[in-house]
């Protein structure tokens, strides 16, 4: 029978991150009481570490950089749409081209 693939909350990643972190259990008693696999726990580790200095970034930094990744998001949109206009416009003009020639 397969197994499925279980999820798990960002609350319980961090929640179990931080009971190895802090001592309260090592790694092996966390991987052994939630059926983890080592290699999974320590990717867990890995990003918690790597996004921990995040947490301390000010509210208006964040904010920014939120606006500028929306203002970009936007021009791609609009780039994409242009693009697209001028494929359609470059196949017209082809079809055309090849109905004029002799």
């Amino acid at each position: 029978m397969p197994r499925t693939r279980r999820s798990f909350s960002p609350e319980f990643k961090a929640q179990v991150v931080l009971d190895v972190l802090s001592g309260a259990k090592s790694q092996a008693e966390v991987c052994r009481e939630h059926q983890l696999s080592p290699h999974l726990f320590a990717q867990w580790r890995t990003t918690f570490l790597e996004r921990a200095a995040s947490i301390f970034t000010p509210e208006e930094q964040r904010s920014q950089e939120q606006a500028r990744i929306g203002e970009l998001e936007r021009l791609v949109g609009k780039q994409a749409l242009e693009l697209e206009a001028l494929k359609k416009g470059s196949s017209i003009l082809g079809s055309l081209r090849r109905r004029s020639e002799p």
